[in-house]
């Protein structure tokens, strides 16, 4: 059976609109679709890091059935587990604004243990996934960055599935992969096995919803804000 979300739902933008990011040149963003590399349909998606250590609790260390999407030191003494749509403005502005200092500050020196989770919170949002997930797992959250700096051109759009399709092209994913990826029911079911965890467990409800350590924060700081909870969680 093919994930219905997908080809039974039609892809109308969400009703949302997001505010345009700053900072991505088109040549940048042509330069990491060209370097992105691709996954065959059905590979396992592993990923460096165990989402099960340091610094992440019950019921945050759960076992992603997609693998999940990590940078960093797994026994990092702080972790941040985000949950996120991408067709999410407020998402957009955190990997815009947020994530390149927390990943140069704190990822980077062992301080911090990142965790993405895919929270889609529409039939757009879930293609946008489940596209990504096409992705090899070590090129995912370049992927990611792209989808984020492009949004308004595929998650607003008439006919997403198309403006998504063009982005897979650049990204070297041809149109019989494209549908594979659209049509897999394993990544589908994972999508929505994690966000079913993080609506009962977590009481996750909109994006992004950030978990510092144990500390749930609903929506996207400024990243003054962010940094004082971070190191406010970091040893003395």
């Amino acid at each position: 059976m093919a994930a219905r979300a997908l080809t039974d739902v039609p892809l109308s933008p969400t009703p949302m609109r997001a505010r345009r990011q700053s900072g991505h040149r088109p040549a940048l963003i042509a330069a990491i679709l060209a370097g992105i590399a691709v996954a065959a349909c059905g590979e396992a998606q592993e990923t460096s890091g165990a989402a099960d250590g340091g610094a992440i609790s019950p019921p945050l260390a759960i076992t992603n059935p997609l693998g999940d999407i990590t940078l960093g030191d797994a026994d990092a003494p702080v972790a941040v587990v985000e949950y996120a749509s991408f067709t999410c403005s407020h998402c957009a502005a955190f990997h815009a604004l947020n994530l390149p200092p927390l990943k140069e500050n704190y990822i980077d020196t062992g301080k911090v243990f990142y965790v993405f989770r895919e929270y889609p919170l529409d039939p757009v949002a879930t293609a946008a996934s489940m596209l990504a997930r096409c992705v090899a797992p070590e090129s995912y959250l370049q992927f990611s960055d792209v989808l984020f700096a492009r949004q308004q051109q595929w998650a607003f759009v008439p006919d997403a599935r198309a403006a998504l399709a063009e982005i897979a092209r650049q990204g070297g994913i041809g149109a019989a992969q494209f549908e594979a990826c659209m049509t897999d029911q394993t990544v589908f079911d994972g999508l929505r096995e994690i966000q079913r965890h993080a609506q009962e467990q977590l009481d996750v409800q909109a994006t992004p919803t950030i978990f510092v350590n144990d500390r749930k924060i609903d929506g996207n700081l400024p990243w003054p804000q962010l940094e004082e909870i971070i190191t406010n969680k970091l040893p003395e």
